[in-house]
């Protein structure tokens, strides 16, 4: 491991994003969407921040030329799959979790989305059916495509940098590291309800824990292609399809339920994760190509 690198990783990453996650704290108080417009335009810029760091401590830190971070490289297409379809099937089955377990209740009246388009111009001549189906159609479509880009942000820092610098741990500490770094980064946006609204304290905690399981599923993504584009997708694909049972719910603290970041979330990625080492996938015991970034062939 390169200890410059890292310091200059870490000092980038955290420094930059956690600026532009206070940011919105300047505005609480300002009316209208103001508020929630600079939020997004913030916290936008904020997925950015790994990416710039990395970089940085490529550039910088390791004195390597960008290539090593593998942009140019996309490795086995059939893992894209998985990066698009995985993430939308772990939401609907976490919220056939939350049904059973009792955390919301199965609203197809669409009440929610009803009262919603009451207040909108015009709202009221169109069928809530027609908003669940437009939107669960552009989250399984066209939005993963538009938040890869924001989601390559991250995954640029915390798969294509990160995991191959602490491969020299072993991949088992390698993912549970970097998974547990990627919650922590967000706890500034955590903090101020983001997530978790109900109990941001605990919810700092619940989504260090998320990150690490889902942060087993990236990084098997990235060590079976070698790119950042194939976690990248399934970032954004997540970020897109995460709140879908949201739709169909009602009566429902997405603290527990509701959402794939939701206590309900962790059984289907949990058993995912469980299944990738039952089957011998992770960790992975060889690379997809011969030519590797460094870190990784110390790890194997």
């Amino acid at each position: 491991m390169n200890r410059k690198a890292l310091l200059i990783f870490f000092g980038v990453t955290f420094c930059l994003a956690w600026i532009l996650f206070l940011i919105p704290l300047a505005f609480r108080e300002s009316q209208g969407m103001l508020a929630q417009t600079v939020r997004l335009i913030a916290w936008s810029a904020a997925m950015w921040a790994p990416g710039v760091g990395a970089i940085l401590a490529t550039r910088y830190g390791l004195r390597q030329p960008l290539s090593v971070l593998n942009l140019r490289h996309l490795g086995e297409r059939r893992e894209y799959l998985w990066a698009w379809l995985l993430p939308p099937a772990l939401a609907v089955l976490s919220g056939l979790v939350a049904l059973l377990v009792g955390w919301g209740k199965l609203d197809l009246e669409f009440e929610l989305i009803r009262q919603a388009m009451e207040g909108a111009p015009g709202g009221q001549s169109i069928p809530p059916w027609l908003i669940v189906v437009l939107q669960a159609v552009i989250s399984l479509t066209l939005a993963p495509l538009v938040n890869t880009l924001l989601g390559l942000g991250e995954e640029l820092g915390w798969r294509g940098f990160l995991l191959p610098q602490l491969l020299p741990l072993g991949q088992g500490r390698a993912i549970l590291i970097s998974g547990a770094v990627w919650g922590f980064w967000h706890a500034p946006a955590i903090l101020q309800g983001h997530n978790y609204p109900s109990h941001p304290f605990l919810g700092v905690f619940l989504m260090t824990i998320f990150c690490v399981l889902m942060g087993a599923i990236f990084s098997w993504l990235y060590l079976r292609t070698r790119s950042p584009w194939a976690p990248a997708l399934a970032h954004g694909s997540l970020n897109a399809t995460a709140g879908l049972p949201l739709l169909f719910l009602r009566e429902v603290d997405i603290t527990y339920g509701g959402t794939l970041l939701s206590l309900s979330g962790w059984l289907g990625i949990g058993l995912f994760v469980m299944w990738l080492v039952w089957s011998k996938r992770l960790p992975v015991l060889e690379p997809s190509r011969p030519s590797s970034p460094v870190g990784y062939d110390a790890a194997l």
